[in-house]
């Protein structure tokens, strides 16, 4: 009688996340279907009348009003998503799903230089976070659902599941691998990134042509553009996070897009150039067959940080991924690696130095360009990660270090809590 009623308590358990991931995963897939159609037309119709690029410090002004009287509470973004998952407490409210969705489009209508796995992790984990209550879920369920939302966010925007599903749990950087986690995750993600596709939103697709085989100066080289790539997820760290506090000085929020969106024009204007705006992703393309300009890396990081710093919306990563083909494309000028083995390898490996995940950004790799450049892959993001040390786009303080295991019955602070007691 008694493993009878554990067999239907189980059974009951299993059947309720199932239905979460399915539908977690179609809501994920739909929104991020969405998301990506909405950014195509928002970058084509830009592309072919670039004199709305004058127009961006209106539409950052109406961005910021935006937030500032109806986003208040989810203007931290990525952050406060982490910051629900290490402490659990009010539910993320849904219209940050919206607001992002809106905020972001109208960044790259205007002629933002931004990215879209934020508003992609931010609409995920919002829809996520309202199952909690629908389903009754405990803090810890409550945990693995918002996991599970990054996953299908990012699986979805770039269409690399196995990537998005190690992004989702390597990301929070716990103190302990959430092993819960990651059956969801790996769910969520497969089958998000499969909705966004049935919806016929395709993604964009880079080619490695020549992979050589591995030599001591391979590894020396790869070690070497490692180096490299860490300092340019440095400086980007670094650089957005000065021109943050430079605006945070203009008192009236509002103000901050606006004064910003000047700025942007004005050295688009004096570049005499629309490279560096938007997603830039035929650049990027371009970077895989022909070594870019020395300065592309640099223009796109300053272009970027400006336009985050100064609180538009929209993501990092995209422009990461911007930022490390070009370097890495330039790098072959001097490197004697092929160009579009240095461009991938920058593709991920300046991601994984802001973002302080590595192993999701060489399973990314792998998933675009394939398994045969693996080693000089991981060479190029475990370098970047090392080096780059605590600097990360994720930065808010409460997230460096998490402040309860995931599923333990006791966090840290009660750990030190005992010690000074001990002490005292």
């Amino acid at each position: 009688m008694t493993s009878l009623m554990v067999d239907k308590k189980l059974i009951y358990k299993l059947g309720k996340w199932l239905l979460i991931i399915i539908l977690l995963s179609f809501v994920a897939g739909t929104m991020s279907a969405l998301f990506l159609t909405s950014l195509d037309l928002a970058t084509n119709f830009r592309t072919q009348h670039p004199y709305v690029l004058y127009l961006l410090p209106l539409g950052g002004l109406a961005i910021g009003l935006i937030y500032h009287y109806s986003g208040k509470s989810i203007e931290r973004g990525n952050n406060l998503v982490f910051d629900t998952i290490h402490n659990p407490k009010d539910v993320i409210p849904f219209r940050m799903a919206p607001l992002v969705l809106l905020g972001t489009v109208a960044t790259h209508f205007f002629g933002g230089s931004a990215g879209r796995e934020g508003t992609a992790l931010q609409m995920s984990a919002a829809a996520a976070d309202q199952f909690h209550k629908i389903f009754h879920l405990s803090k810890q369920e409550r945990i693995v659902l918002l996991i599970a939302g990054l996953s299908a966010g990012f699986a979805s925007v770039f269409g690399t599941p196995w990537a998005g599903a190690v992004f989702g749990i390597e990301v929070l950087l716990l103190a302990k691998i959430p092993y819960k986690a990651i059956f969801p995750a790996l769910a969520t993600a497969f089958l998000s990134a499969y909705v966004t596709s049935l919806w016929g939103v395709g993604h964009t697709h880079y080619h490695i042509d020549t992979v050589p085989g591995l030599s001591l100066r391979g590894i020396a080289y790869s070690i070497f553009a490692g180096l490299v790539f860490s300092a340019a997820a440095i400086l980007f760290v670094r650089l957005t996070h000065q021109i943050s506090v430079f605006f945070k000085k203009i008192k009236y929020s509002p103000l901050r897009p606006f004064v910003g969106g000047f700025i942007v024009v004005g050295i688009v204007l004096l570049l005499g150039t629309y490279k560096y705006i938007g997603l830039g992703i035929p650049t990027i393309v371009d970077s895989f067959v022909q070594s870019s300009e020395p300065q592309d890396f640099a223009l796109k990081i300053l272009l970027t940080a400006i336009t985050l710093g100064a609180g538009f919306k929209g993501g990092e990563v995209t422009p990461l991924f911007f930022i490390g083909t070009t370097l890495g494309s330039a790098l072959s000028l001097w490197l004697p690696l092929p160009v579009g083995l240095l461009a991938g390898m920058g593709f991920v490996a300046v991601f994984a130095g802001a973002a302080k995940t590595p192993v999701a950004c060489c399973i990314m790799a792998m998933e675009l360009f394939g398994v045969s450049c693996g080693v000089y892959v991981v060479i190029a993001c475990v370098v970047s990660y090392l080096v780059s040390g605590a600097h990360s786009i994720y930065n808010a303080s409460e997230n460096k270090s998490p402040k309860h295991f995931l599923f333990g019955k006791f966090s840290l602070t009660d750990v030190h809590r005992k010690k000074q007691i001990k002490t005292s």
